[in-house]
């Protein structure tokens, strides 16, 4: 512990004494094994490329692994692979910086020009905005471009991963609750509620709750990308607008036929339309506390049916401090360290 851990690839893209280094953008230097450092903590590794066909979107696919001891694949895709303008934390995608010389030493960055089998170093990433980042990765991923109904049920399908993730994650932490005979598990103060040690960095989910949050203002808002980036897609002859408004209603549909289901505290399975979860996201923007019973951590309402199997709840003054941090939660923007 604090020798080797996430934050040993949150640094600055000019830095040169560290583990990994920036690289160019390219699908020849994405290959497996590069990492990928978001400014928030999350770490994730590529694994496989999924080349694009006439009938298929494309596919980059990475591993990471959570606190809980879950490891799990995940696409690529704006909800999971956050690139926000952090500088000193220094996000996107990065490679092992190697060792040259005869008594090795890692190669500083004016060294790094793609010989050797590493990838070049590059500070590409650096002058990207969020949203130019994600139509570059885009290109790449998809170069033959992507139908708009094509794309939203791919982004559909991803939000769909993170939810079912989720839904383990939260039992895992209700499963330790129970285990626990009435114990309250303490809360850290700040920042730390996502950075921290113990049961709390095991079992609450603020952080993935948080990507949750993102991943579904993406889905909700593929109608203005498309408008703002029509380059991307094969609109087949629409026009912007058209191609979006198609897919606001496919949006409209698909939310109300797809679906979660999670375990209440009596054992009784309990279904939620994703509908209904994006209806409960200022909820969700407190849901991350395993004190609360597992309703209360899927939003249900107060007085509903639902939440009448509810046993357990946040002491006051957690829930004081969860409101007190709400909005980092409802304008998904982590605080600064």
């Amino acid at each position: 512990m604090n020798g080797v851990h996430s934050g040993n690839g949150r640094t600055a893209l000019a830095d040169d004494a560290t583990d990994f280094y920036p690289v160019p953008l390219q699908r020849e230097t994405l290959w497996p094994g590069t990492l990928y450092a978001d400014p928030y903590g999350h770490t994730l590794v590529i694994v496989k490329w999924v080349a694009q066909t006439a009938g298929r979107p494309g596919m980059l696919l990475a591993v990471d692994a959570q606190p809980d001891n879950s490891v799990s694949r995940k696409r690529f895709w704006e909800g999971t692979f956050l690139f926000a303008d952090t500088p000193s934390a220094g996000p996107g995608f990065k490679a092992l910086r190697p060792l040259a010389g005869t008594a090795p030493r890692p190669m500083n960055n004016a060294g790094l020009r793609g010989g050797g089998g590493s990838p070049p170093y590059s500070l590409e990433q650096a002058s990207l905005s969020p949203d130019a980042f994600y139509a570059r990765m885009q290109r790449l991923i998809n170069p033959l471009g992507l139908d708009p109904a094509g794309a939203y049920e791919a982004a559909l399908a991803a939000l769909m991963e993170q939810l079912q993730t989720r839904v383990a994650s939260v039992q895992r932490g209700e499963d330790y609750m129970r285990g626990q005979g009435g114990r309250v598990m303490a809360m850290p103060s700040g920042a730390a509620i996502f950075e921290t040690t113990g049961p709390w960095e095991d079992y609450a989910t603020p952080s993935r709750d948080m990507r949750l949050l993102i991943a579904m203002k993406v889905v909700d808002g593929l109608p203005e990308r498309i408008r703002r980036y029509p380059e991307l897609y094969r609109l087949g002859g629409e026009t912007p607008d058209q191609a979006a408004a198609r897919v606001a209603a496919l949006h409209a549909q698909r939310i109300g036929e797809r679906s979660i289901s999670y375990q209440r505290s009596d054992g009784s399975p309990w279904r939620l339309s994703v509908a209904e979860l994006y209806t409960r996201r200022p909820a969700l923007e407190l849901a991350y506390n395993p004190n609360d019973c597992i309703e209360r951590r899927w939003g249900a309402p107060d007085g509903s049916q639902e939440q009448a199997t509810c046993a357990r709840r946040a002491p006051r003054d957690q829930q004081a401090k969860m409101h007190q941090y709400r909005s980092w939660f409802r304008e998904t923007r982590r605080p600064p360290r």
